[in-house]
């Protein structure tokens, strides 16, 4: 059997198409289609039922399938293994983040993979998390890191290996609050709120934690981006929600504080790769620093919390 001819069939089946594994394997579909003839001729076995220009598995095709992940997964986890100890030059690591994740939380959640007595070249994209998924299946990226495990939807062969978590801080602008304002949390329903985007699991996490406290706050913005909902709130637009775990560095200057904490609610945050067994080094760096837990990954302090119209040390 011919592993080229192997190789266009499985990436037929995973595109949908041979016009779409023509286009990520930059060859045409006529190639491919007669290499795939090829291997049924090969095989006496036809893999593919076609109805017109779409195809769909035969049984043995599906069978055919199954072996093929196992072997180009293998294969994948082979060149990884032998490309992580290159001689001569740094050791390239390519890591997708979720657009959902904030910036912070991946820098600390990252930092650890760049050893300067073991350089190591850092490729970093930033996506939605089933394009991140797609790109990881066909191993262009060494992880991803997320704010939750593979969605159920998604078709994608790989694991989660779950790095930390960390509860939910709300903050405000001094300049929202007033005498006299009702103490946290029961204070949210009175005020402008900022909201992650959709994506977004800390804004699922939310929503369920404001249906718990009956709370119905006026959604004044919605942002996929931590840092522009940051800056917005910072503005006095409406309060806003950050993982306690960077809580201190997102205070910053002090036109910030603390309306409250949900440490209730966990955000958690997860590297997910094609290894079931995790052996990239940047990766065991990454997962062995997250153990400490995020919070210690960054800076402690004293802040200030908002408790009923006073400013209280927290």
């Amino acid at each position: 059997m011919n592993l080229k001819h192997l190789f266009y069939f499985w990436k037929t089946a995973r595109s949908g198409g041979v016009v779409k594994a023509g286009e990520a394997l930059h060859i045409t579909p006529q190639t491919i289609s007669g290499q795939i003839r090829l291997l049924e001729d090969s095989l006496d076995t036809q893999l593919f039922a076609r109805d017109g220009r779409s195809l769909e598995l035969t049984p043995a095709g599906r069978l055919a399938m199954e072996y093929a992940d196992e072997m180009f997964s293998l294969s994948a986890e082979l060149e990884q293994a032998l490309r992580h100890y290159p001689k001569g030059r740094p050791v390239e690591f390519r890591v997708g983040v979720s657009d959902a994740v904030p910036k912070s939380i991946a820098y600390r959640l990252l930092r650890p993979a760049v050893d300067p007595a073991d350089p190591v070249r850092i490729i970093c994209r930033e996506w939605r998390l089933d394009r991140l998924l797609a790109e990881l299946a066909i191993h262009k990226l060494d992880l991803v890191i997320a704010d939750s495990p593979i969605p159920p939807s998604v078709d994608v062969r790989a694991y989660n290996h779950r790095l930390g978590e960390s509860g939910l801080s709300f903050i405000a602008a001094r300049s929202l609050l007033t005498e006299g304002m009702e103490p946290f949390p029961a204070c949210m329903g009175s005020l402008p709120t900022l909201l992650p985007g959709e994506d977004s699991a800390m804004r699922r996490k939310f929503e369920d934690w404001l249906d718990r406290k009956r709370l119905r706050p006026r959604i004044a913005g919605e942002f996929d981006d931590t840092a522009l909902m940051t800056a917005f709130g910072r503005a006095g637009v409406g309060t806003f929600m950050v993982p306690t775990a960077i809580e201190q560095e997102i205070l910053g200057s002090g036109d910030l504080v603390v309306l409250g904490r949900a440490e209730e609610v966990r955000i958690e945050y997860y590297a997910i790769s094609v290894e079931r067994r995790l052996t990239h080094p940047s990766v065991l760096a990454i997962s062995d620093a997250a153990k400490a837990g995020l919070e210690a990954m960054g800076s402690g302090g004293v802040v200030d919390a908002w408790e009923g119209g006073a400013l209280r040390p927290d």
